[in-house]
């Protein structure tokens, strides 16, 4: 970097939540700051790191300003093993409190690093689950941006559960509460609205999430205002503090295939998935595929496996096992590789999803709902099979299906989430799979309205981003971010 030219930059820090939905979008929010003339320092540890090393290197190359600052974790000092840096890496509740108390810790490294710099930062955007970062931005004197990995229509219902603690008083889980306070009528129930990491022994944690969300500058969300302008205007509103949005962030991003820990199939994958599709009929393939997060236990792998079979219609679908050395034929059913070979691909780990879904071949999406995977659905302007797991991805489901109107609810009701024991998973069952895959990618009037729709909103996202609301907020937000520190 030229530290001349970069003196006249606002310097943006960035700090993720170390798992990788959280991260994913803000290295894309790196990207965009930097295209549009900012500098900026992304936080992040050396396991992390290494899992982006191709994006870091691909910055490094290309000059593009952005420094990668892999900070030590005191993984041993709070109990947790050598290496254990990311959130997908824990699978009991009390190494996720370990691991946010080791984030913590970095309060420390963090002010010495920009201390040290030539340029002086100018804000802290921070992941919502990083409050420690506002006393960072404090003891600069700058502002700091919570970054809310939701869209505003969820962030909303979060923001009004959390802080007007609509739940207090209401013991069954289950319990379809009226959310106060929301622009129009909408019911939530405890069991199937994000957590905030409520269980016993987080308490000062989430304490501390809600003073900080209150006494950020301003909140920043990977959406686009054409999309939900009802519920962007309603959420600033309701927090009293302006709201950017600024994506699809993902498509200002040439490395987006690059920048997850992608293992030593990845590069056949990826080959091998292109070609597969290259041979397919335009808008004939439905893509299965539930997140980084998501490890799909046996029973699950089999009734897809049969639903997607009975359905006849082509597929294309990423297993992440419960057990991640389990080979893709021991959780399928016997033969099943066989019977569906000329119209069904199955990958197991990493998938190059983005590239997937804008493949002209991809006429349909079975998501788990989480935001990351819900935007890039909707900029590849497809309709979408809703299988919400946990955290805010039943709200989503809301969104994509009452309001946009681009989904259809395979029927899921209970939560699912990486601490359960495959006894506790409600399974669902292949009947409802198949019903749902052939309505999704039927000639019904209601799958050519879902697709038109899907269609409409892809522009929208395009359009948003290349020269609409998101092109002139990001713009906006650093100008805004400049003035503040002059």
């Amino acid at each position: 970097m030229n530290c001349l030219q970069d003196a006249s930059k606002p310097h943006f820090v960035l700090v993720p939540f170390m798992a990788q939905g959280h991260t994913i979008p803000m290295i894309d929010m790196a990207h965009l700051l930097a295209k549009h003339g900012a500098m900026v320092s992304f936080i992040t540890t050396p396991v992390n790191a290494s899992r982006i090393q191709s994006t870091i290197d691909s910055a490094g190359e290309l000059d593009i300003p952005i420094q990668f600052v892999p900070f030590q974790l005191p993984c041993a000092q709070v109990g947790l093993p050598d290496g254990c840096e990311n959130v997908d890496r824990v699978l009991e509740k009390d190494q996720v409190k370990k691991l946010t108390d080791a984030y913590s810790m970095l309060h420390k490294p963090l002010v010495l690093y920009l201390r040290q710099q030539t340029v002086p930062p100018s804000c802290i955007i921070s992941d919502l689950c990083q409050p420690w970062t506002g006393d960072v931005a404090r003891e600069f004197g700058i502002p700091r941006l919570m970054f809310n990995g939701f869209c505003a229509f969820s962030s909303l219902c979060r923001y009004l559960i959390h802080q007007d603690m609509v739940f207090e008083n209401v013991d069954d889980g289950d319990e379809l509460v009226v959310l106060p306070g929301f622009p129009h009528h909408l019911e939530v129930s405890k069991a199937r609205s994000p957590g905030n990491f409520n269980s016993p022994g987080f308490e000062k944690f989430s304490e501390k999430i809600l003073d900080e969300e209150r006494r950020a500058d301003s909140v920043i969300t990977n959406s686009f205002y054409e999309l939900e302008p009802l519920y962007v205007d309603a959420y600033q509103k309701r927090i009293g503090k302006r709201v950017w949005t600024i994506g699809p962030m993902f498509l200002c991003n040439a490395d987006r295939g690059t920048m997850t820990d992608r293992g030593a199939k990845a590069s056949v994958n990826e080959k091998h998935c292109m070609e597969w599709l290259d041979s397919m009929q335009h808008g004939s393939v439905l893509y299965v595929s539930f997140g980084s997060m998501a490890c799909t236990v046996a029973s699950q792998v089999e009734e897809i496996a049969l639903g997607l079979e009975a359905s006849k219609r082509p597929f294309l679908w990423v297993i992440k096992s419960d057990d991640r050395t389990t080979e893709i034929d021991e959780l399928l059913p016997e033969g099943f590789e066989g019977r569906t070979r000329c119209r069904g691909l199955i990958i197991q780990g990493w998938a190059p999803q983005a590239m997937i879904l804008s493949h002209p071949s991809i006429g349909g999406f079975v998501t788990h709902c989480g935001w990351n995977s819900t935007i890039e659905g909707i900029s590849a302007g497809l309709p979408m099979i809703t299988w919400p797991h946990c955290a805010e991805q039943f709200l989503n489901e809301e969104l994509i299906v009452n309001v946009l109107k681009v989904g259809l609810a395979v029927g899921v009701q209970s939560i699912t989430n990486r601490t359960m024991k495959p006894h506790e998973i409600s399974i669902v069952k292949r009947e409802q799979i198949e019903r749902a895959v052939v309505e999704l990618m039927g000639e019904d009037a209601g799958a050519k309205e879902r697709r038109t729709r899907a269609k409409e909103l892809k522009e929208k996202a395009r359009k948003a981003i290349d020269e609409g609301s998101s092109y002139s907020n990001i713009r906006q937000l650093i100008e805004y971010i400049s003035i503040r520190v002059t």
